[in-house]
């Protein structure tokens, strides 16, 4: 997280000193205020550097990306399949977005740097729980996703505290997760039930 911090501190002054009229930051988290998730509270630190510096500076929030259910990188298995809805809740709506969608929105942020500078876009095109999405796949798919039991302690070991200090916060924690505001940017956003019928199988 320090790492982060540091790194994105740099971007800012680098680009500061370069003279770059237009920041877009994919950032992510739920709100201006810390949560005490890490890779959330670092990004808030990051997005008031590049304000602090004067930088016109356009924040993206998305949600939770649909590929953490399918990318081998997010170990799916042991987390948006087990440790996810354990400590979160399998009922728990998520917003969710893809990484297409995500790029696709950046780019009309650099594109009309009037409208967007300034603005801080929580993004989500599909919100349902893990036991929906669960539902979804196996709609799609024919059959279950799998998951793979993991005791907590063991996953933290390889990945560290963050993301289950994250899934317990979202057990409880309230926050905005319209749909609106990335419909309003990018009608064609997918949901869950489109990515999942477009994703090569």
């Amino acid at each position: 997280i320090d790492a982060e911090v540091r790194q994105g501190s740099n971007v800012a002054e680098t680009a500061a000193e370069a003279g770059i009229r237009h920041v877009v930051y994919g950032a992510a988290g739920v709100s201006d205020q810390p949560t005490g998730v890490g890779s959330w509270d670092s990004k808030l630190v990051i997005a008031l550097r590049f304000r602090e510096l004067g930088l016109p500076l356009t924040v993206l929030r998305p949600m939770a990306f649909m590929e953490l259910m399918t990318d081998q990188g997010y170990y799916p298995q042991f987390s948006t399949w087990h440790l996810m809805p354990k400590l979160m809740g399998p009922t728990r709506p998520v917003g969710w977005l893809c990484v297409d969608d995500l790029g696709a929105i950046a780019a009309r942020m650099f594109a009309d740097p009037e409208r967007w500078s300034g603005a801080v876009l929580g993004l989500a095109s599909d919100v349902q729980s893990i036991d929906e999405c669960r539902t979804l796949w196996q709609e799609q798919t024919g059959r279950k996703p799998r998951g793979v039991p993991m005791p907590e302690k063991l996953f933290e070991r390889f990945v560290g505290k963050d993301l289950t200090t994250m899934w317990r916060w979202l057990q409880t924690g309230q926050f905005d997760m319209s749909t609106q505001a990335t419909r309003e940017v990018l009608p064609e956003a997918r949901t869950i039930k489109e990515w999942l019928t477009q994703r090569p199988k």
